[in-house]
Formats: structure tokens, sequence, C-alpha cells
């Protein structure tokens, strides 16, 4: 690629996993350019994700979930407008296109960027998303969505080594979380996430109550439960029908989790953004699988074990009459984590 090609726009905008997913393509764009400026377009609730990324100058948040709310508003109508200015601060020379979106790709569209870089149609969720784009990038080969984000930068003249995820970290949450840990003589632990976004993804409540009751029979570790604030109603009933001494439910920020996750033993969940955030900082996982394959959005050490029920594949969140994720049993989790656990720690 030319050298005078220096402004690359990055578009992003969710989920926290899928945001996971990207930083290893963009740490080997700003790797292989370490003097071009890269631009990150990222929903305005996941930008402190990106605090503190050495890839990253500049962080344009925006809350497009929020404008489909109250789009007919002269609030929203002003914010869009304020937002499409800043993307049209600068003159990039390439938008990288991650999510594949109609919306994403008309973002990248609206930078005037002088050339847009985006999956071909048969990966795209939204495949009139294409015509947005200058290029059209067949990841053929690719089964990680990892290996598939690399695809993209790779046609710029990114050159991809070891992944990196430069997730933030600070002394205040380290502290909160270390704080919270003593409160609850939590030395040694691992971590539960019972949520996942959507019902197919997620164990049964019932699978993750006889898992607490069995684990106390095994291990002398704590159990800590995570989730989002809107879960927490999920948790604390799985808590209280368990009735293990040694489970809690930890609420936390996402940058609290990952420095919760940087301390456990183990993560046990489903495919959704903890345990993502969990496999880039090294935690050892046991993942629980279905509708979305583990090839695809699973962990990334050869250590970690990903459970699959081996279901149709769905990446949507479309059904008629969601159920919770079924054919992996209770004891079969816990030979996973017998396993995961000798290959981390003998």
């Amino acid at each position: 690629m030319p050298e005078s090609r220096q402004r690359f726009l990055v578009i992003r905008l969710s989920s926290i996993g899928d945001i996971v997913h990207a930083l290893p393509a963009v740490a080997a764009l700003g790797e292989t350019f370490p003097q071009a400026e890269i631009d990150w377009v990222v929903e305005a609730r996941h930008a402190k994700l990106l605090e503190g990324n050495p890839f990253v100058r500049r962080v344009i948040k925006l809350d497009t979930l929020g404008w489909r709310k109250k789009l007919a508003s002269a609030q929203t109508i002003e914010e869009i407008g304020r937002g499409i200015l800043r993307l049209r601060e600068e003159k990039y020379d390439a938008a990288i296109d991650f999510q594949g979106l109609w919306k994403s790709a008309a973002l990248a569209w609206l930078s005037h960027s002088r050339e847009r870089l985006g999956f071909a149609a048969h990966w795209l969720r939204e495949p009139a998303a294409g015509a947005f784009y200058t290029e059209h990038i067949t990841p053929r080969d690719r089964q990680h969505v990892v290996e598939m984000n690399l695809a993209l930068v790779e046609r710029l003249g990114a050159r991809a080594g070891k992944w990196q995820f430069p997730l933030p970290r600070n002394a205040q949450d380290d502290r909160a979380v270390e704080e919270g840990l003593g409160t609850i003589g939590a030395k040694e632990f691992l971590i539960i996430n019972p949520g996942g976004g959507w019902t197919t993804k997620c164990w049964a409540p019932q699978d993750y109550v006889e898992l607490l009751r069995r684990l106390e029979e095994e291990l002398s570790w704590k159990a800590l439960l995570t989730g989002s604030p809107d879960e927490e109603g999920l948790i604390r009933e799985i808590l209280q029908r368990a009735g293990s001494h040694q489970a809690s439910y930890f609420p936390s920020t996402a940058i609290q989790f990952i420095a919760l996750a940087r301390r456990a033993k183990l993560f046990i969940g489903g495919d959704t953004g903890p345990l993502h955030l969990a496999a880039a900082v090294g935690t050892p996982i046991v993942g629980i699988y279905g509708p979305t394959d583990p090839a695809r959005n699973g962990p990334f050490s050869s250590d970690d074990i990903a459970l699959w029920n081996g279901g149709r594949i769905d990446y949507t969140r479309r059904s008629g009459t969601p159920s919770y994720l079924a054919g992996i049993s209770v004891e079969s989790v816990l030979a996973a984590i017998r396993e995961r656990l000798a290959r981390a720690h003998g």
C-alpha cells in the first residue's frame, strides 16, 4: 500500500464481544503503519473499552441505538448531524467496516473516505451494506471471526503477528475489584456468567443451579456470578435455588469485569461479551455453545474447552419461541471444568 495512506477510520459500533474480536486487526494495522492516524467509530456505551488503546488516536462516539428509539426528535437529528461532521473532520484514506450492517456501511460512505472496505455479501449480516463499499473482501479459509477481521486490514497491507487485545486497565477499577473480593473473602475463585443476550445462547438456569451444587462438593473456591444489571434477577434466582455457601453475585462495570477476569482461575459461560473479554486477558475458559459455532466465536487458546450442542447455527436473535440452549449436560460441563483446571493449574 502507498505510504501516503496514513489515515484510517475503523467502524465497529458494538457489541462487547465484537469489539474485542476487532482489536487484533486494528493492532496489526497500527503496528504495520506506526505513523498512521487511526480513528474508531463506536457506540458511546462501549467507548470505555477503547480507553488507552495505543493504536487508536481518536474515538468517535455515536448513539445509533438511542437514535433509533427517537428518530423523529429534533435533538436526535441534531446529534446525527454532529456525528456526520465528526466523521468528515479528517480526510481518511480508507474506512474499514468490521460490522457489516447497513448503518455501519453508511457511516463509512458518509465519511467520504477514499476507499471503503467491507466483507463480500456472503459474509455480511445485511448484504445490502455492500453497496457502500469500494472493495469487498472474501475471507476464504478463515474460521475464527478474529482471522476474518484480519483479512480486511491485510488488504491494506497490514501484517498480522501475535493477536493483541489492548484492553483498558486502571488503578481505580483494580482497587474496587480487590475491595469487593476482600469483602466476600474470595482469594481463589471462578467466574460463572449465566446470561447471554439471547435466550437461545443461554444454558438453562436449572443447569447452573445444579452446577453450583456440584461445584460446592468438589472445589473450595468461591464461585462469582456476573452479568449485566438486566441479568441481576436471573443471577439472584440461581443463587437462591442453589443454596450454595460459596457462590456470590459480583456486580461490576465492563472495565471492572476485565480486572476480575485477570484474577480468576476459570470462566464458565456462553457466547457473550464477558467470555470474550476473559479470553482476551488469558483467563482459562469452559464455554457452553449453541446456536453459535465455537470455531467462529469461541475462545482462542488451544487449552480452552468449548462444548457445543451441534445444533443449527444461527447468528440472529430471531426465534418465534426462544428456548434455552439444550443438549449439554451438567456432567459434561463438570468434566470440562476438571480438564481445563488440570491444564491450567495441575
